[in-house]
């Protein structure tokens, strides 16, 4: 396989999605709860400007098993 920045942007988000699934179904044992609470960031910026009207709303949501899966992600990259 050919290695290129397009495909490691591509492991690292399908890295993330498995590491926030699988927080989220352990959400429930109480022992690794510093492993499935999320750390949160909002950035909602808007301009109002009478004829054009703009808002964008970023919700991002990571917890400490979403960088695990993106780290087993990047070291699976550099195996292939």
């Amino acid at each position: 396989m050919k290695k290129n920045g397009w495909i490691l942007l591509i492991f690292i988000i399908l890295g993330l999605l498995a590491g926030a699934l699988v927080a989220r179904w352990l959400t429930p044992v109480p022992g690794i709860s510093f492993l499935t609470n999320p750390l949160e960031a909002k950035w909602s910026p808007a301009i109002d400007l009478y004829v054009l009207s703009f808002n964008l709303s970023i919700h991002l949501q990571v917890s400490m098993l979403s960088i695990i899966g993106a780290v087993i992600a990047i070291w699976l990259y550099r195996k292939i």
